[in-house]
């Protein structure tokens, strides 16, 4: 199945830690979503990252390819289905093709806030390791 990331999870190491099957594939686009940051992690001691519906944003990410071990996996980390839910959506690659992914997103999103600047940091590190900036 394909995993659709953004945040984090875009980092290539978190993810072989996470899910050790897991292959990376190609950069897509999520239209008419974009990245906000919400909640709150103890262990990153910062709001972390989600997808929100917005009509004419998107959100940069990349596929993974990931077993259902794998996607288990994923459910945890993700605190699935308590903190985040998964959906099924469609992303389009640069060549404009459509690939169905699933992905999370953060239930409640009631208080979003600035994520801390390490957080961010890895954030960015991990968009600019996809080619995505």
């Amino acid at each position: 199945m394909y995993y659709f990331a953004y945040g984090s999870n875009l980092s290539r190491q978190q993810m072989l830690e996470r899910c050790p099957e897991s292959k990376p594939r190609l950069t897509a686009t999520l239209h008419n979503y974009k990245l906000v940051f919400a909640g709150w992690s103890r262990l990153r001691r910062s709001s972390t990252a989600s997808i929100k519906p917005f009509r004419g944003e998107c959100v940069l990410g990349g596929i993974y390819e990931i077993s259902d071990r794998d996607s288990r996996r994923l459910d945890k980390y993700e605190g699935y289905p308590y903190t985040y839910d998964k959906l099924k959506v469609t992303v389009y690659r640069d060549t404009d093709d459509p690939v169905e992914v699933i992905t999370y997103i953060m239930r409640d999103q009631s208080e979003e806030s600035d994520p801390s600047p390490e957080y961010k940091a890895a954030i960015k590190q991990s968009y600019r390791d996809w080619g995505l900036v």
